[in-house]
C-alpha cells in the first residue's frame, strides 16, 4: 500500500514555480537583448537588404531615424526598458547605461570610441542609401528603355 500524502506545508511547491518565473524573466531579458541586436543590425545594414527587396527601404529609414533619435536625444529605448525590468524580476544584477554601453561597446568597437563607431555606422547607412538610389534609377531606366 502506498503512503498517504501529508498535509501541504505553506510554500510547498512554490520553489519550482519561483524558479520557473525567474527563468521566464531571464528568457525575456535575453530575447530583448537579441531583438536589440537584430534592430541595430537592420537599422545599420537594412539599406543593403532594400537593394534586393525595395519595399524595405521605408522600414530601414524609420529604423535608422529611430536609432539616431534615441542616441542624439538620449531617449530610453523600449527594448532597454523591457530588458531592465525582466532582469530585475529575474533577480539578475542591473546593467546601467543602456544597450550600447552594455552589449555593443567593447564587443563591436573599443571602449571610448562610441562617436567613431556612430560615424562609421552613418557612413554604412548612407552608402546603402546611395547604392539603393543608384540601383533604383538603373532599374527604372531599363524598364523605360524596354518599354520604348
Amino acid at each position: 500500500m502506498l503512503p498517504r500524502p501529508g498535509p501541504l506545508r505553506p510554500g510547498a511547491g512554490q520553489h519550482w514555480f519561483g524558479t520557473f518565473v525567474h527563468v521566464g524573466f531571464r528568457l525575456i531579458a535575453y530575447a530583448a537583448a537579441t531583438a536589440h541586436y537584430a534592430f541595430l543590425a537592420f537599422g545599420v545594414l537594412g539599406g543593403f537588404l532594400a537593394w534586393r527587396w525595395p519595399r524595405l527601404i521605408w522600414l530601414q529609414v524609420a529604423g535608422a531615424a529611430w536609432l539616431v533619435l534615441v542616441v542624439a536625444a538620449g531617449l530610453l529605448c523600449p527594448l532597454t526598458w523591457l530588458e531592465d525590468r525582466a532582469r530585475e524580476r529575474a533577480g539578475m544584477p542591473p546593467l546601467p547605461g543602456g544597450f550600447l554601453v552594455n552589449h555593443v561597446e567593447g564587443v563591436f568597437y573599443p571602449h571610448g570610441h562610441q562617436h567613431t563607431a556612430m560615424a562609421v555606422a552613418a557612413v554604412v547607412v548612407l552608402t546603402s542609401w546611395i547604392g539603393f538610389a543608384v540601383r533604383s534609377r538603373r532599374s527604372q531606366s531599363s524598364v523605360t528603355a524596354s518599354a520604348s
